[in-house]
């Protein structure tokens, strides 16, 4: 007979996972133990592994759950009914969101994935591009014509992700600018950047 699962079979779950998440961005992913988690969860080695048979496995489930919640909220915050532009800062301002005491998540999102087997960061990469993939409407709908003659779409693109995603490395809360402040910051510079890039520029040329 299958052994079922205890009631609070997820709740131990998503705590196991926020401790791990806080061993292994602080100790890294080479350093960080089975033991070290188990301990900052304040559950027995032998109940770890009865959740996860390995480090890997409770690497991927962090970025996956991370993702997944990012992707979730990046969706509900959506309006397609709107300007692109004001989409577009609801989506930004949704992402700045969910990356609320998200760090730990994130560090390991960014240093654990490169570290999985094959099969696993291809579901990770997925849920990436997904994400991508909304973003890159939205700009497409700001200014089509970054997706014709001169492929500036995804440059673009992955430009406003690098002002969202390296954000933990500097912002603390309680400073001189809040979550949602530095949300509209960031989608003000991508816009003024778009407005100011020239039709048919052609930024491969390198002379």
């Amino acid at each position: 007979m299958a052994r079922t699962r205890a009631a609070d079979f997820e709740e131990k779950q998503r705590a196991i996972l926020g401790s791990a998440a806080q061993v292994l961005a602080e100790q890294g992913m080479d350093k960080a133990s089975m033991a070290q988690i188990a301990a900052r969860a304040q559950v027995s080695k032998a109940l770890l592994y009865h959740y996860y048979p390995g480090k890997a496995a409770l690497i991927f489930d962090i970025i996956r759950s991370h993702l997944e919640e990012l992707e979730d909220a990046v969706a509900r915050a959506d309006r397609c009914d709107l300007p692109p532009r004001d989409r577009l800062r609801l989506l930004v301002r949704a992402t700045l969101a969910a990356y609320r005491d998200a760090d730990d998540k994130h560090k390991v999102q960014l240093n654990g994935t490169p570290t999985l087997p094959e099969a696993a960061r291809a579901e990770i990469h997925a849920i990436e591009r997904r994400i991508v993939r909304r973003f890159a409407e939205v700009l497409r709908a700001v200014r089509p014509d970054l997706a014709g003659g001169t492929p500036l779409l995804l440059p673009v693109t992955m430009s406003l992700f690098g002002m969202m995603n390296w954000v933990y490395m500097w912002f603390r809360e309680g400073g001189p600018i809040t979550r949602a402040g530095y949300a509209d910051l960031a989608t003000d510079l991508i816009l003024s950047g778009i407005d100011g890039l020239e039709s048919g520029s052609d930024y491969g040329d390198s002379s």
